[in-house]
């Protein structure tokens, strides 16, 4: 927090007028409904982006805006795995980029989104909540689109996108089963979907996707998983040794062995794949923290919060 001695002190009847003189009718429309809502606005007079969380509290009508930043980040700059250099968007398929809130899947998802636009020439649509990067047409052409702002939800941008000829679609959030879904059915068509989930590691990201359905259409679903998805990555930020952050990442990557495992359900089996799967990119949680211990990355207190004895 930071006192601006040069500002008044905002009373509540001020803080409400400013937040609804920025916010449009569908944000307002969230915000009555669920006491709280998530948006992004432009301040072009200082070349300067905020995602802003509105909310209410005892008094009244509350607020916090974080600066965004401009640069968008690049997949070397945080060291992400190297498979994701290699992704192709004409070839279709579903990447997941996974972990608790926090943990940099924003970045990972917009550094990968960049890698394409300087690599391609594709159509790259994105669907956020809110826009946090944006993005300038390279070789691809990148079209953004904000919930609440452009759109009216996931599940209807997406449904819009299947018509807009994408060849890489970004899905911000797959939060509910209709938005897994259509994320599936894209994936199975030919696009390629980056999306994200909560979940803490590979095998819970599989079992997410699929658990969220009814059991009657779990069969068909593993199906569709195994067959579209290309890449899982789970990360989580750790303390670097002398001041700031690093990411470790688990990485899974589809194959053969991997298809057959989703298929037939047998998804504890996958943890195995992963570790004996580092000469082809994959890695578990545990080994990447490992190899950030050993080349002095991180103190051995850091990585013991997150290492799990099995």
């Amino acid at each position: 927090m930071i006192d601006i001695e040069s500002s008044p002190v905002l009373n509540d009847k001020m803080i409400s007028q400013m937040l609804l003189e920025i916010m449009t009718d569908d944000q307002k429309d969230e915000l009555i409904e669920t006491y709280e809502c998530d948006f992004s606005i432009d301040d072009r007079d200082n070349d300067a982006r905020f995602r802003v969380n509105a909310f209410f509290h005892n008094r009244g009508y509350g607020a916090v805006f974080r600066r965004l930043e401009n640069t968008i980040p690049t997949l070397d700059q945080f060291g992400a795995p190297r498979i994701l250099k290699e992704v192709q968007a004409k070839k279709g398929g579903l990447i997941l980029v996974t972990g608790p809130t926090g943990s940099g899947k924003s970045s990972t998802l917009a550094a990968l989104v960049n890698e394409i636009n300087h690599k391609e020439d594709s159509h790259i649509l994105t669907i956020e909540d809110p826009v946090e990067f944006v993005h300038t047409s390279q070789r691809s052409l990148v079209n953004q689109r904000e919930v609440k702002r452009d759109t009216k939800s996931f599940n209807a941008a997406l449904k819009s996108a299947l018509r807009e000829d994408p060849d890489c679609i970004l899905v911000g959030e797959m939060r509910d089963l209709e938005t897994i879904r259509l994320a599936l059915e894209a994936a199975e068509t030919g696009h390629l979907v980056l999306g994200t989930l909560h979940t803490m590691s590979a095998i819970k990201t599989v079992d997410r996707v699929i658990s969220v359905f009814p059991p009657a259409e779990q069969e068909l679903v593993r199906n569709m998983l195994a067959e579209s998805l290309q890449i899982v990555i789970s990360q989580r930020l750790l303390k670097r040794k002398g001041g700031g952050r690093v990411a470790a990442y688990e990485v899974l990557i589809s194959n053969t062995g991997i298809r057959n495992m989703i298929k037939e359900n047998k998804l504890s089996q996958i943890y195995t794949a992963l570790q004996t799967g580092t000469a082809k990119g994959m890695a578990t949680m545990e080994q990447s923290i490992e190899n950030l211990l050993k080349a002095g990355t991180i103190t051995p207190e850091e990585a013991a919060k997150y290492i799990v004895v099995r």
